[in-house]
Formats: structure tokens, sequence, C-alpha cells
């Protein structure tokens, strides 16, 4: 037998660990760890660790997943399929694309994305050669907030720093053990070395047990928390004087706005004795350096905006940005082509930038805000796209309402939009109305049952990877393809980038397209290193450069200031509210006792489980093994109200409709509070209508509200944690 070990990125979630993949006589055997990963020990340890790893030989030659190109033969949702060539398929839909850009605009097409683990800078690319600004996906509820940290600060700052000086880690809205497992290693390091951990959370999490201080907020009242904090650590001078004095922008105007959530306010509005507030408070600021990991919590409310501000202002106020074990200000890679650079921004024409669906109402993360923030910190010496987007809820509307204007055609990439966009049924009327819907993807899933073509992607392990940034930054990292994706009779899949450049050199872009292959594309990028790819691979497939402190000395911020910005100018002239603010949720107990009377209990919507990645992996057998079923957690008193035991199945609902998931009954949450799992489909039921693998029946976003006056006022993302519902048994499962 001949054994190779082939070099490769893991991409099943954003650790981007780095793996060496065993194949034996051309048959993947297993993945490990890659021996040679100059990053830590930790990262081996967290791919030792990792379910997903251990399950990649049943991904990969899982029978269900897809091979060939697939046209709709029957009716759409009929599940009847015709197999054609990639030539065929990419001619086909170049030609309906053409035809509708010329009937409607290129405005008519939309783009849905997934959570940027395939190479989607060139899913930019097309949509700006092509004309469309309506770029859409996860991107207002997911990193998409950072944008508020950009407007303030003219770097990103989120989720770089923790280390071994870190004193003090703060764990806000977020569950590392089971969403970011990097991050929960390094937090579990953190304890062993007696530093300080403080978690806000609504949950008692693994990390809320052994917290110094646990903050068991009401869901959605993030941001009051932070301003009171504020107020705490200005009123009793807690704050870092001379960065303050020297680099701080609209201080006073923030302590007044502070003034305003004094203790008692704070702790009646968020549901946590005043003490906690106060002790949380004087940890954070006198404990340093520290660190405030959050992810998919606070920015997943209607109020995100404006608790990311008041959230980086305490990161601001007490000086803990880009010192050792504080929050690194993320600089971009020296001498490399970035993805900003490769997504041609600039070819967007300004007529059709105008155009874009949601640029009125949330300018933030829209262009109006996209074009003031790179302007601006530009001169910070780092630019990054992903960050222009239109407003989903307000594109799936616009695909049923012909209102701006008719949007017909939608190219889903990698994502699952029916399950993981909020409000599915709105979605699924959406798709329906399309005259083409396209899907590329590694499964059917259930949008993709109600495709017209699906084209079959290469995973990872099929594909070289090349990224310029990671969640963990100040590295280019690089891997091989370790399989092939194309094998005669056996299967034609293809990384996403020559799904782009297919349509796109079949539609006038061929100058912008020169490199035939996504290595080829990497050798562009890697050129000014004096690199090819095949040769940073052969290096170790990895190019580091120092972090350095305190870059601000050298570059000052990228805001309008020039300073950290705690009144933003940026917002100011977007014609928002310069300052943070807290306001009650659209749908809560406060602003809706109407609705609570019927709806009395308050739903967290987004609940994750390892080793599940957001909808993925449901059909993998030894990873459903260990989670059969979705899980709604519930307070014992609750349960017993409802006459509800551990284990039975409940329907939760809310005004938009209803899903079952079986009762786990949890005293580490307040009763009058709920949380649901997210994610949820059932790849082994039909994917015919009306079943969709199950996509009606555990799925929280069925229930889940994205009207556009609910959503965030800036950037316009939906509210995840927030809504009201009622639950009760399910007779008869």
């Amino acid at each position: 037998m001949a054994t190779e070990i082939k070099k490769a990125v893991c991409m099943w979630c954003h650790s981007h660990c780095k793996v060496d993949v065993i194949v034996t006589d051309g048959r993947l055997e297993k993945v490990v760890g890659a021996t040679d990963d100059p990053r830590s020990e930790k990262m081996k340890q967290v791919v030792t660790a990792c379910a997903r790893v251990r399950a990649a030989a049943e991904y990969f030659y899982h029978p269900d997943r897809l091979k060939f190109p697939l046209k709709r033969a029957g009716e759409r949702g009929e599940g009847k399929w015709e197999q054609i060539s990639w030539e065929q398929a990419l001619d086909e839909v170049a030609q309906k694309l053409d035809a509708l850009k010329k009937q409607y605009g290129a405005e008519t097409l939309a783009s849905s994305s997934g959570t940027y683990r395939t190479h989607d800078e060139y899913r930019i690319r097309f949509l700006n050669l092509f004309g469309s600004p309506n770029n859409i996906g996860p991107g207002n509820i997911c990193y998409g907030p950072g944008i508020a940290g950009v407007a303030l600060l003219g770097w990103w700052n989120d989720f770089g720093g923790m280390g071994s000086a870190t004193k003090c880690v703060m764990l806000w809205g977020t569950n590392p053990r089971e969403a970011y497992r990097n991050v929960w290693f390094a937090t579990q390091d953190h304890l062993k070395r007696k530093g300080k951990l403080i978690v806000i959370d609504p949950r008692r999490t693994d990390d809320a047990e052994k917290a110094d201080i646990w903050l068991q907020l009401r869901p959605g009242t993030d941001a009051a928390l932070a301003l009171g904090m504020l107020n705490i650590i200005i009123q009793e001078r807690l704050y870092d004087r001379e960065f303050v004095e020297k680099w701080c922008y609209g201080f006073d105007k923030l302590a007044e706005r502070a003034a305003e959530y004094p203790l008692d306010r704070v702790s009646e509005t968020t549901w946590v004795p005043k003490e906690k507030v106060r002790d949380a408070a004087v940890m954070y600021a006198t404990t340093k350096p520290a660190f405030i990991f959050h992810s998919m919590g606070l920015e997943q409310l209607s109020n995100s905006i404006e608790t990311y501000h008041a959230r980086t202002a305490l990161a601001i106020i007490t000086g803990n940005l880009d010192i050792k074990g504080g929050e690194e200000l993320r600089a971009g890679p020296p001498g490399v082509v970035s993805e900003y650079e490769v997504e041609l921004n600039d070819k967007l024409p300004v007529e059709q930038r105008k155009k874009q669906i949601g640029i009125n109402q949330f300018r933030l993360q829209a262009m109006p805000g996209f074009d003031l923030i790179i302007e601006k910190y530009s001169k910070a010496k780092y630019a990054r796209g992903h960050i222009a987007f239109a407003h989903a809820p307000s594109v799936y509307r616009a695909m049923l309402t012909g209102s701006p204007y008719p949007v017909k055609a939608l190219i889903t990439l990698a994502s699952n939009p029916l399950v993981t966009q909020a409000n599915a049924k709105l979605v699924y009327q959406a798709i329906k109305s399309l005259d083409l819907y396209v899907v590329v993807d590694f499964w059917k899933t259930p949008p993709a049952e109600l495709a017209d073509y699906i084209f079959p992607a290469a995973c990872w392990l099929e594909r070289p990877a090349c990224h310029t940034w990671t969640d963990t930054f100040n590295f280019v990292d690089c891997g091989d393809t370790a399989l092939p994706a194309q094998v005669p009779e056996e299967c034609d899949r293809r990384p996403d980038y020559d799904f782009w450049r297919g349509l796109g050199m079949r539609l006038g872009q061929e100058e912008y397209w020169p490199w035939k292959t996504l290595e080829k594309a990497f050798d562009y990028r890697l050129k000014p290193m004096g690199l090819t790819f095949k040769e940073l691979v052969a290096k170790g497939g990895y190019y580091a450069w120092p972090k350095e402190e305190k870059k601000y000395l050298k570059a000052g911020f990228g805001t309008p200031s020039g300073k950290a910005e705690l009144f933003s100018q940026v917002f100011q002239q977007l014609g928002y509210d310069p300052l943070p603010q807290f306001y009650e949720p659209p749908e809560s107990p406060y602003s809706r006792p109407d609705l609570a009377k019927e709806f009395p209990l308050i739903l967290i919507a987004g609940m994750r489980h390892y080793p599940f990645y957001h909808s993925e992996h449901r059909q993998i057998p030894s990873l459903r093994k260990q989670h059969p079923y979705p899980i709604v957690q519930l307070h014992p008193d609750t349960a017993a109200k409802l006459e509800i035991k551990d284990g039975d199945w409940v329907w939760i609902e809310t005004p938009r409709g209803r899903v079952r998931q079986k009762c786990k009954l949890f005293d580490g949450i307040d009763p009058r509070v709920v949380a649901a799992e997210h994610g949820w489909w059932y790849p082994e039921m039909p994917g015919e209508e009306p079943w969709l693998h199950g996509v009606w029946e555990s799925n929280i976003n069925v229930v889940i509200d994205d009207e556009p006056s609910h959503c965030n006022r800036l950037n316009g993302g939906w509210p995840l944690r927030t809504a009201l519902c009622k639950v009760y048994k399910a007779v008869g499962f």
C-alpha cells in the first residue's frame, strides 16, 4: 500500500486548523492535526479533539454528496432532476442571466452567501463586474456588526489577543465550548493560570459555571448593561486617563450618555443585581490587560450596533487596545494582494451602487457606510471587503413585491437560507417566485430542492486554500488539494472559483478572469511575496509577520478625528446617533405587553451544539448519533406549570408560526426565558415538497421575526434573541 500525507487547511469551522490528510492508495484514511503546525501546540489539541475531523472519511464518501451538476426536470420542488455537464449548466445559467439583465437591469440578480469558508471574494468580484449591488447573507448578524468597531477605531479589533498575558477575560453572549473550540481551549488555559473570568449570558454555560462573575441578563438588554458598566468605570475614575486624553474623541459626551444609566435603571432593565454589575465593571477595569470575546450573541440583537459601540468603548477607555493580552488591532497582510483588492469594488458603477436594496434605511453596512469607512481607515494601512451588504429581508420582499424593483434571480453559494435566514416561510415564497434560482453547495439542502440548477462544490479536501485573513490573523495560511475533485464516472466537483469564473467568462468579463485555476489566482495574490502558491505550501503553507503593539502610535486611528471615537463621526455623518444607547427590543414583555399575554416567554434562537456547525453535518452518522434531535431548554418551574417533562416534544410558537423540539429541563435559565437550537433540518426526510428535508419541523427560523422596521436601525440586523413565544406539549410525538 502507498500512503501519502497531504497538507491542507480544515474549513469545517473558522479555526482554520492546519491538518495532515492521510491518503492510502488514493483513498482518504483519516485527518489529523498537522505535525508541523507552526502556530501552537494548542491548535493540534483542537484538531485531535475535533469530532468533525474524525468524521472526515464519513463526510467525504457520503453517498448523498452532490457529484455532478443537476438541472430541474419537473416543476420546482417536485424532486425531478437531470444530470448535465458543467459546461452545459454554465452556458444555460449565463444565457438566462444575460436575458434577465437585459430585461430588468443587473440589479435583478442577488447572491446569498454562507460563512465565508469558501473563497467568497470571487463571488463579490463577479457581482461587481455583472453590475449587481445585491450581495446578501448572514453578514448583518455575523461578523458584519464588527463594522461598528471599524467605524469607531479604523481597525478591526474583534477576536484576537487573548493569551498568556491576559489577566481578565470577558465572554459576552458566546459559548465557545459549542461554537469556538479554539477559544474554549484558550479560556481553559486562562483559568488554569488563575485569570479572572466574567461571563455575560442569559444561560449558565460551561464557562459561566467557572466564572468569577456571571451576569445573567435579560435577552436583548446588553446595551443597557454595557452603558451601566461604562458609567461605573467613568464615575469611579477607573479608566485609563492618559490614553483617554491622548487618543479618545468624545469622552465627555460618552460620559454624559453613560450617566443616563445608573445602577438602579440598569438592574431593573437587565434583571442583573446592582452589585454584580458594579463588581464586573470594577474587575474588568482594574484587571489589565483584559480581553472581551463575543460571537453571535450581541451581534444578533435589534440593538446590536449600539451594543457593539458600548462594548468597544469599554476596551477603549480602559486602554486595552493593542497591548499584549488585550484586544489586538488587526493589520492587513504586508506584501500580499488582499481580498478587498480581489473583489474589484471600484468596478461597480456608481449608478448601480445607489440601487442597493436597503441602502437608504440601513446605511452603516451598505454602500454609504462602506465608502465612508474605506476612505478613512485606509490610512491605517488596512482595508477589508465583505461589508457592503444589501438588506436580506428587504431583498426577499423585493422578490415577492417587485419593490423597489424586480429581483428575479438568486444564486446561493454554500448557504442554506431556508434554514439559516429568519422568517423561513417568506424566504420560501420568495424563492418560489424567482425566474432563476441557482445553488452551489456540497449537499441537496432544503433550498437546493427548489433550485433550477445545482452545482456540486468541491469541499476543502478537494480544493487548494489560501487565506490572507483568518480569525486568528497576522498570517497567510495555505493548504494544497488533498484529494481529487474530478474523477471520471464518479464525480465532477469544482471550487466555487470555477463557477464564478465560468459565468464571468460567458458574460463578457474575460479581461478580469486571467487565471484559469484557483491556484493561479493564488499565485497572483502571493506574487508580491516573491512566492508561488506551490512554493509557499512547500515551505509549510504558512507565512506570519511580527505582531506590533500600539500600532496607532504610527498610523493613528482610521477615523475622521484620527483617534478612537467614542462619539462616532461616521455614525453622525450617516444620520445616526453618534453615541451608544439602549432601546427595548421591538418584541418584549415591556414593548409589547399586549402580545406577552398570549406569548409570555422570551425565546433565544440560535443555541449551538457541537459538533454541528450552523446547519451542517446532520447527515453524518457519527456526528448525528451524538445529538440526534433538536433541544429547547426550559426551566423546571416553567415546565412544571406547563405539564411538560424532560424529553417531551414541545411546540415553540410565536406570532409567525410554530416548530417542535425536544424539551431539556435546565435550571441555568431564567423561568421567563427559553432557548432553542438553530440550524435544524432532517436530511434523511424526502427532499421533494412538501417535506423539503423536514425544513418546517424543527427549524427555529420558521418562527423568527425579520420585519425590516424591527431590524437594527444602523445595519439592518434582524433580532434572533428576543422573540416572544409560548411553549406547550406536542401531543402524539
